[in-house]
């Protein structure tokens, strides 16, 4: 079993479920339900993998709120391994409020303490003690990105593989960095919206095919069309599971933990998008990105009994 260290964001995530409709200024909409979760992209995908059996170890920075103390509280309940994060009575958790309609969601996100975690605060005996590392949230996280690929050429330097999801960039601007970023991760997950925004494409397969470089390994997720990939010259796509989702926040942080999970196990790459597939449509059955994550055995047996 894979040591695997997640390095990323600590907030928690207020989801707002079946609203009537997205609000606009000067209005009020209802929603349905409403949940309290730990969020940020790296949480949900750390406490995926750990959920599906892995050995997981989290870093990032957290305030001594509240906030802090029910996400650090969520990461140990779910067996994760934090004894490298201490909160600070400097800085405030972020926040993230999810509001969800049957047709789309939209996101409001208060970095806080996720804008201060820098990549030399990773300590390389903790690289060490660690088998693949992943990073989430590469926009949202301002203090880590200048030092991102620095963090990724250690690993790699010490024997880790190594994979990113990008996550959505609130500025739009987007940048080259990450493109050159790549040339020391082994495996990107990004959504379709986002790999088009960073390519610079408006053809999916041309995205793909733009971020080659010889080492990276890229699978798109698609949402209710599954996922696609680029993988020795062939084009795969793999559907989603057809599941009756309550909400989807956090479905591609789950699909994350499941395609890594394959993928440490060495399984074929078609695999592995089965199992990310998998994860994520799970993950869907409850309100917020961690109720309802998948078990390797949920997981297995979606996968078996879907033709």
């Amino acid at each position: 079993m894979a040591r695997i260290l997640v390095v990323g964001e600590i907030n928690v995530d207020f989801v707002f479920k079946g609203c009537h409709a997205l609000p606009t200024p000067g209005r009020e909409v209802l929603a349905e339900d409403f949940v309290m979760t730990p969020g940020s992209s790296s949480m949900i995908c750390a406490m995926g993998l750990a959920r599906l059996g892995n050995h997981v170890m989290f870093h990032g920075r957290v305030g001594a709120d509240a906030s802090g103390t029910f996400c650090l509280e969520a990461l140990r309940d779910a067996g994760i391994d934090v004894s490298t994060v201490f909160p600070d009575h400097t800085l405030r958790t972020g926040v993230t409020a999810s509001l969800s309609t049957p047709q789309d969601r939209a996101l409001v996100t208060f970095a806080g303490a996720m804008s201060e975690l820098r990549a030399e605060d990773i300590d390389d005996a903790w690289l060490k003690n660690a088998d693949h590392l992943h990073v989430s949230s590469y926009y949202l996280q301002r203090g880590l990105r200048a030092g991102c690929r620095e963090l990724f050429e250690r690993a790699t330097s010490i024997g880790l593989t190594t994979s990113l999801d990008p996550g959505f960039d609130p500025t739009q601007h987007w940048g080259d960095d990450l493109i050159d970023t790549l040339n020391d991760v082994d495996v990107f997950l990004p959504n379709e919206q986002e790999l088009l925004a960073i390519s610079g494409c408006s053809d999916l397969h041309a995205a793909l095919r733009f971020v080659q470089n010889g080492r990276t390994r890229t699978v798109v997720k698609r949402g209710r069309q599954g996922c696609t990939s680029l993988h020795d010259q062939q084009w795969l796509n793999v559907p989603a599971y057809p599941l009756d989702a309550v909400d989807t926040t956090g479905a591609g942080d789950s699909f994350d933990a499941g395609f890594l999970h394959a993928w440490l196990r060495r399984m074929s790459w078609v695999d592995c998008m089965r199992w990310g597939s998998a994860c994520g449509s799970l993950s869907t059955r409850g309100v917020g990105g961690t109720t309802r994550q998948a078990t390797a055995s949920e997981a297995q047996a979606l996968i078996t009994e879907t033709p």
